[in-house]
This record gives C-alpha cells, structure tokens and sequence, in this order.
C-alpha cells in the first residue's frame, strides 16, 4: 500500500463582509454500468444509435411488461462496492420513485431508497505527495437511467430519445465530507480512476456515462465540527444541488459561484432555499431548476413487479476474487519495484490502459525507470500534443522497448533514439532495423573518436588555449565532435577523449 498521511480536510474559506465562511459538498456519482444490455431488459446500451432504436417493450412501458433483473448488471455494482471497501448487503430492494416527465414513459424510476445493494465504503483521495484526505461513501443503490429530452432541434417542438431509458445506473452517494472545489474535482478524478481499473463504468463524461450532482452548502467556522460531533445536519447550513456535472473544471467553478451566491444572500439578511440548480458554463453561474424534492415528495414505495434482491456471500467471495489490483496498490508496487517517484507512479497509473502499456514497456525493455522516462516525456508528451491517447498510439509497447534496448546496448544515444523515435512514429518499421539501415549505430571506436578530436582540435588552437585556462570551454569541444560525426559518436566516449587530449 502507498505509505500515504491523513490529513484533516484542507477547509476552503471564503471571506464575506461579516467575517469567514466554510464549503461542505457532498456528492452524488451516477455512473453508468458497464454492460452491453439494459437493467431490466436485454436492450442494447451502444451509445450513438439511432434515436429510439435501443428500446424493449418494457423500457417503453407497455402494458403488462414486467422487467427481469440483468444479473450482471448487480455484479457489477457488487465489484463496484468491493473496489471502495463497502459493506454489500446480501438483502435488498427496489423501490419506485414517482415523478413525471416525457423521457420517463413508465411514470416512475426504479430505484433502491430503503434498501441499497451497497452500504458504506470510502474513497481515498490524494491532494499532494504523500497526503489523502478520506471521504466516505454513504451507499452506492442501482437504478435506472431516464430517456433525454431534446430542446434545441426545432423552435417549436421537443423530442424524446429513449435509447438511455432503463440503462443501469449506480449513484454513489458520499458523506458531506469534501471542503472544497478542488477536493470535489479531486474524489471525482479518483472514483472515476478506480471504476474504469475495475471495469464497471468507462467513466466517459462526454457521453453522460459519468455525472455528478453536486451539494453545496456554507456555514460558520466551527459548525461543521458540531455536525460531526452531533450528526445534526442543521449545523452545516442549506444545501443546494447543482445537478448533472460532467466536467472536472466547471464542477470547480460551479461550487465557487454557488458558495458566493449563498454567502451574499445569509449575509443579506436572507435564507437560502433548498432546491436543485443548474450550472450554465457560458455566464459561468448557477440558475434554479426546481425547489429541491424530499424523498416522500417522490412517493416511493416498494417496486411490486420485483421481488428483494437476494445475493449470497459465496458469490460476492466469488467476485471479490477476481478483483484486479487497484490504483493506489499498482502505484505503490511502481514505486517499489521500478524505482519510480511519486509524481511518475501517479501520471503512469492515473489511467488503467496507460498503465498497462508501461507495464509492457518495462517488461520487454528490463528497465523501469528509463521506460518510465520515454512513455512520459516522449510518447505521452507527442501525444497530448496531437490530441490522441494511449489507444490511438502509432509506436507499439514492442516498438518503444525496442528503441529503450538499443540505449541500454550502447548501438545508440538518447539523442540518436530521439531519432529514431520520430522515425517509428511517423513511418513504423522496427527500431533495430532502422538503425542499421540508415547507418546511426553509434560510434564506440574510440579509435575513429581520438582521430575526430584530434582534428577538431588541430584546427582550432586559439579554442585550445582558451579551454586550458577554462575547463568548461571543452563542451565545445564535445559539441564539434558529435557534429562531425553526425550524433553517432558515443557522448561518454567523446566527453573522455577531449578532456585527454586537452589535458584537463
């Protein structure tokens, strides 16, 4: 396990014309379940279809279709809950929540209010080398997803596409344990990290499949220690939900506006009022939506077209032994095995796939640190800035270890291989025939370098006196001689050499 240190919350104040103020958020993740059908039906959950062409008989509600619970789905929010250390719950229950609107044909979402598959866990969030902050999770429940409705097709009109409608859904909901912007986008980065090492949400947030609905409240310095020593949720002020977040910079700034406009509106005299808002990222402000509903408002009831879930303890074993290994342990054992420092642990293993390509990389190349130094810097960096990810890489994990090989072999310098990186990217071929092919094997003869700085040196006497009264002149040396030899000579080699025959 990484060697990390708990600190308290690093507490977000903000000042007011009556003195400091607080931030609590706590969070709600719908993430959408990996799985090639529906909750309740055998419907395909492939995103970009055409509109309403991913919809069963009972997504649609027709009558006297009854909805079968898609197992996988459950095992899924099963291994969800096991990756965040929870308590599942071998007994559970679904439950409708009532509300209408155009892309909910049933009338009713079914969800879990009483009974959730999953109950407490945490999620252990890094702020800086070495320190995490600890949010917990109050309950992951799985539910169904709703259609979308679509506003800006026509000016008179709107459309429902249900392809979404009945999508298994788990909404992880955490403890108002998270102080600021920053840690909110943080948790985010870090659930989102550790469903896609587990497979169980691609955590794709272009597509909806991972959205947060975030409350905010503020209260006095001091409060929320009364809210922890008591429970009594009245100490941390009104919240409101800013809902359906699906970016990690506008989560940011949509708790910062919200605080202020909370502030000025208690400093004013005034109370704020519970309900859900929106976040408009083009006046870059929160807007109401609707007052904020209470569970009765939904009127839930148990769903009587489903019987209680009921899971056995050797199944979830069953799961817990197929768990891979999760971020923070695949960090440490970098750290461990390959030398690497925190900083490179992190960027390596923020992402499953990356961190498999690494793995590859080092494998092949039988070094983990010099691996680490060429995914990073120079495939990482090349392409970030071409906009790809790992997926779309044209150098292969072979390709890449290759070129680390002949490094390690002494047949090229780095400054050599930065060629040959360039070559492999943009035409392919493989590393050690390029080489040989177009003639940049380095030069270890140091009979061919002694003859090079010989000359380079005959020809410039004025620069030999020069370097003999300052020894750090002989870079230039150095620098002559690799270009007369084309960056073939070996820079160690050549470093030795000059300083000889310099006498320095």
């Amino acid at each position: 396990m990484l060697d990390l240190t708990y600190d308290a919350p690093e507490i977000k104040t903000i000042s007011g014309a009556t003195g400091e103020w607080e931030l609590v958020i706590g969070m709600e993740i719908h993430a959408q379940v990996s799985s090639r059908s529906k909750l309740f039906s055998g419907a395909s959950t492939r995103f970009g279809a055409e509109p309403n062409s991913n919809v069963a008989f009972v997504d649609a509600a027709m009558p006297g279709m009854l909805p079968v619970v898609n197992e996988f789905c459950i095992e899924q929010a099963v291994r969800t809950g096991l990756g965040l250390k929870a308590q599942i719950n071998l007994r559970s229950a679904f439950d409708r929540k009532n509300y209408f609107y155009p892309d909910l044909p049933q009338g009713y979402q079914i969800s879990q209010l009483y009974h959730p598959l999953v109950g407490e866990g945490e999620v252990l969030v890094e702020m800086g080398p070495g320190i995490a902050r600890l949010v917990r999770v109050e309950r992951i429940h799985v539910e169904q997803d709703a259609g979308k409705s679509i506003h800006d097709m026509d000016p008179n009109m709107s459309f429902v596409d249900l392809n979404r409608t009945g999508v298994a859904l788990m909404e992880i909901v955490s403890r108002p344990d998270i102080r600021g912007p920053e840690e909110a986008a943080a948790y985010v980065t870090k659930l989102r990290q550790i469903l896609r090492y587990l497979g169980t949400c691609d955590g794709n947030m272009q597509n909806g499949n991972l959205r947060a609905d975030v409350n905010v409240s503020v209260c006095r310095p001091g409060q929320y220690e009364k809210y922890q020593a008591t429970q009594d949720f009245s100490h941390l002020g009104t919240r409101c939900e800013i809902k359906n977040m699906n970016s990690m910079r506008f989560i940011q700034a949509a708790i910062d506006y919200e605080a202020r406009r909370q502030i000025a509106i208690l400093e004013d005299g005034g109370s704020v009022v519970q309900e859900t808002r929106l976040y408009d990222p083009d006046k870059g402000e929160t807007r109401s939506m609707r007052s904020k509903e209470e569970a009765h408002d939904y009127r839930y009831f148990p769903c009587p077209d489903l019987l209680p879930l009921e899971i056995e303890q050797a199944w979830v074993d069953d799961i817990a032994a197929t768990l891979p290994e999760l971020p923070d342990d695949k960090k440490a054992r970098f750290m461990r095995d390959f030398g690497l420092t925190d900083y490179d642990a992190s960027v390596l293993t923020a992402d499953v796939t990356n961190a498999a390509f690494f793995e590859a990389v080092a494998a092949l190349a039988g070094d983990g640190k010099l691996s680490a130094n060429w995914v990073i810097n120079e495939l990482f960096g090349r392409l970030k800035k071409e906009g790809h990810d790992i997926n779309e890489s044209p150098v292969s994990a072979e390709q890449l270890a290759g070129i680390i090989k002949l490094i390690k072999s002494g047949d090229i310098s780095g400054k050599i291989a930065k060629d040959v990186f360039e070559i492999v990217y943009t035409e392919g071929g493989d590393p050690a025939q390029i080489v040989d092919s177009r003639g940049l094997k380095q030069v270890t003869d140091t009979g061919a370098i002694e003859k090079a700085v010989e000359d380079i040196i005959a020809a410039n006497p004025a620069q030999v006196e020069k370097a003999k009264q300052n020894p750090k002149l002989a870079g230039w040396f150095v620098g002559q001689v690799m270009k007369s030899t084309g960056g073939k000579a070996n820079p160690q080699a050549v470093n030795e050499i000059v300083a000889a025959k310099l006498g320095l």
